[in-house]
């Protein structure tokens, strides 16, 4: 008994031990059987590594007053002001020699602008002029161009900074003046979409799909200006923009403003409208004007689909046998809620995979609202970028030009929250349109997320 006794503590320690190991084992199994679980394709998808930012190089003589800017989208601010330049752009198009550059701007505040060009290495100084966009909603701030002329001896500027009587010229920071050749023809892009603005972003669906259309209507690009989203758009982001298809122009306006969500002051308080959506639009236009033939302005949740051709490539040549050439081509709004089909029609068939990827599917809503005085507002644009020299956001400032198409010929499909909500679902208007794409639509789609990791590999619908 004595002998049993001693070696009682012993077995009861290994007992312990044997059981801790196990706890230990089965954790670890958990762990792994977690992150290689087969609804995630955990090898699809890699994250990027951000790459270095490079500073604008500046010619050695200037640079002895000049910070050089790094060119990571962030705003760039005036001493001295509640001022925020975005970019700088060469303007061939006044008969004058000048560079135009995209601004935020306090409205209220009185500023004199000083603009200091980097020229063939020398820095040469002029005064500035301001032009306030009338389109702010009654925002205190808004979109502004500050246009600087060249000084004599200037005759090809590569780099522009901006100050105030209050700033000092000891420190500049300076924008690499974009847009320096124009051209009319041979452009990189046929068409480019500008997005304006992600802030919060996590439709992830929806956004695959619009980006998928978009490609199938022959557009070449996407400008996304992005102040913040969830992993899976970054995924999505990510994925396009290795492809080619999606610049991301990062968008920092909340660190220096209080943005506002909507486009009332007083029902959406902020500084500015609707996260600084019009400057970034402007700058779009600007920024791909001698890049891209045409320019579309529209949100991730709207469409511009034609209705007797197929794409944007057979559209703009019937645009401009109509309306003529050189316009912006306005397109009526007709919304798809969001909502539950009328109980007497079949609703389209659904992809099961897509159930447990976030956001909107848009080929679940072909019911439209009846079209009312206000689809005459709400209308998004294709313009040829070089006749505009603003817009705003339905493209108003393009209105001299501009032609309100007719909705036989080409509308757009905006898939969001009931505009009309009072409405009775028997009133909403079946429109099939877009299941016309839906084959080629839903295996695109397919193919993005599971190489996005967002569905499993061996899916099917």
């Amino acid at each position: 008994m004595s002998v049993y006794k001693n070696q009682q503590p012993s077995l009861k320690k290994f007992r312990l031990s044997f059981y801790i190991c196990a706890v230990v084992v089965i954790l670890y199994l958990i762990k792994l059987i977690w992150n290689y679980r087969p609804d995630r394709s955990f090898q699809s998808w890699i994250p990027p590594r951000p790459a270095p930012l490079k500073p604008i190089p500046v010619p050695p003589s200037c640079s002895g007053k000049i910070v050089p800017r790094e060119q990571n989208g962030t705003f760039v601010a005036v001493i001295g002001t509640k001022t925020q330049l975005v970019a700088a752009y060469w303007e061939h198009r006044t008969g004058k020699k000048e560079v135009r550059v995209v601004a935020v701007v306090l409205r209220s505040e009185a500023v004199d602008y000083y603009c200091h060009l980097c020229c063939q290495g020398k820095l040469n100084s002029t005064k500035g002029v301001i032009d306030i966009i009338p389109y702010h909603f009654g925002f205190a701030y808004g979109t502004a161009y500050i246009m600087c002329p060249l000084p004599s001896g200037c005759d090809t500027p590569s780099h522009i900074a901006v100050t105030s009587a209050a700033d000092s010229k000891d420190k500049l920071e300076f924008l690499e003046v974009k847009n320096k050749k124009a051209k009319s023809d041979s452009f990189p892009y046929n068409f480019t979409v500008c997005f304006s603005t992600m802030y919060n972003f996590k439709n992830v669906l929806q956004l695959v799909q619009s980006l998928e259309m978009m490609q199938l209507l022959g557009v070449n690009r996407v400008v996304i200006y992005k102040t913040s989203c969830n992993d899976d758009t970054q995924r999505i982001l990510d994925y396009y923009t290795r492809k080619g298809l999606v610049e991301v122009i990062p968008w920092s306006m909340s660190r220096f403003l209080r943005v506002s969500d909507g486009w009332k002051p007083n029902l959406n308080p902020g500084d500015i409208h609707y996260y600084g959506q019009i400057p970034a639009l402007n700058d779009c236009i600007y920024r791909y004007m001698y890049q891209s033939r045409y320019v579309a302005l529209h949100d991730t949740d709207e469409l511009i689909l034609p209705q007797s051709v197929n794409s944007w490539l057979e559209l703009l040549p019937l645009l401009e046998k109509t309306y003529g050439v050189d316009k912006g081509y306005m397109f009526e709004n007709y919304v798809f809620p969001i909502r539950p089909p009328p109980p007497s029609k079949t609703p389209p068939p659904q992809n099961h995979d897509w159930k447990n990827v976030s956001g909107v599917n848009i080929l679940a809503h072909l019911y439209h609202e009846p079209v009312t005085s206000l689809n005459q507002y709400n209308y998004k644009i294709i313009v040829n970028p070089r006749v505009v020299f603003c817009t705003a956001v339905h493209g108003e400032m393009s209105s001299q030009i501009g032609s309100s198409v007719d909705s036989k010929i080409a509308r757009m499909y905006h898939t969001r929250a009931p505009a009309q909500p009072k409405l009775t679902a028997d009133r909403l208007i079946y429109d099939d349109r877009l299941l016309k794409y839906s084959a080629h639509l839903t295996r695109s789609v397919d193919t993005v997320l599971r190489d996005s990791g967002l569905l499993p590999q061996n899916s099917t619908q």
